[in-house]
């Protein structure tokens, strides 16, 4: 009887697993063409920016809830309509330099009901001064 309970356990436990691993597979997935652009050099006070695409690889809508960046200097703007399965979208991000110096890593995050809920992009410079 005691093997007979341990068997319907294991049983029990692999079905519960297995509708997991179904569950994580579909819903909504951002797969980025790429999540990092380096400018290299730049003259502080120049505006850099870049257009991320986004596709949907997943088998459900994806909803971008909200796309934050680290600071000021760096604004995004990103779809507010739903991206269909299948379907691709932009992130556009610009980055101004005026008071920066230096190495430069500006990340945007962007929160969405995909498997993975908080995704991160980024913009890379160097920051030189102004020579007159």
């Amino acid at each position: 009887m005691k093997k007979l309970g341990i068997l319907f356990s294991l049983f029990a436990f692999m079905l519960v697993f297995q509708a997991s691993a179904q569950e994580q597979a579909s819903g909504a997935v951002i797969t980025f063409k790429e999540k990092e652009v380096n400018f290299g050099d730049i003259v502080q006070g120049a505006k850099v920016e870049h257009t991320f695409t986004l596709t949907n690889t997943g088998t459900a809508p994806l909803v971008i809830s909200n796309v934050a960046a680290t600071c000021g200097c760096t604004v995004p703007s990103w779809p507010k309509e739903p991206v269909a399965p299948g379907k691709s979208a932009e992130i556009k991000v610009s980055f101004n330099s005026a008071g920066k110096m230096g190495t430069q890593n500006s990340v945007v995050r962007i929160y969405s009901n995909a498997s993975e809920p908080i995704e991160k992009v980024s913009l890379i410079s160097n920051v030189l001064p102004k020579t007159n």
